[in-house]
């Protein structure tokens, strides 16, 4: 259904760090850097700065979740953004939205609500 999801930024050196870091700890690496403009990762998470010039904000209520491949893919992805500035919306931990969910919550640096997810079994 989805070709690519964007979040914006008003600190993209902070967010390459923090996002190299929390994908990174997911097993994606960024592919792409668009100079001063972004970067991008796997092909598909996009992290620009506004196109209109604008601030950057985080949508109340959107979340981007993510697929983990682990649990402790999920506790690394955690530990990994809050390391490098996100702050924690959500620690990892069962969740009932799915069965064997576990997931992790954080907002990035400049509030977009992001969650590592894995259903697989313990």
């Amino acid at each position: 259904m989805f070709t690519h999801t964007t979040v914006g930024t008003n600190d993209l050196d902070g967010a390459r760090k923090m996002y190299d870091a929390a994908l990174g700890a997911l097993g994606h690496a960024r592919t792409a850097d668009l100079g001063d403009n972004g970067s991008i990762y796997g092909g598909q998470f996009f992290v620009l700065k506004p196109a209109d010039g604008a601030p950057a904000t985080a949508g109340n209520g959107t979340t981007i979740s993510l697929a983990a491949p682990s649990r402790s893919a999920v506790d690394e992805f955690h530990a990994a953004a809050l390391a490098n500035g996100a702050t924690c919306a959500g620690a990892p931990g069962p969740r009932g939205f799915a069965p064997n969910a576990y997931a992790a919550y954080i907002r990035d640096l400049d509030g977009t609500k992001i969650v590592a997810v894995c259903t697989k079994p313990e």
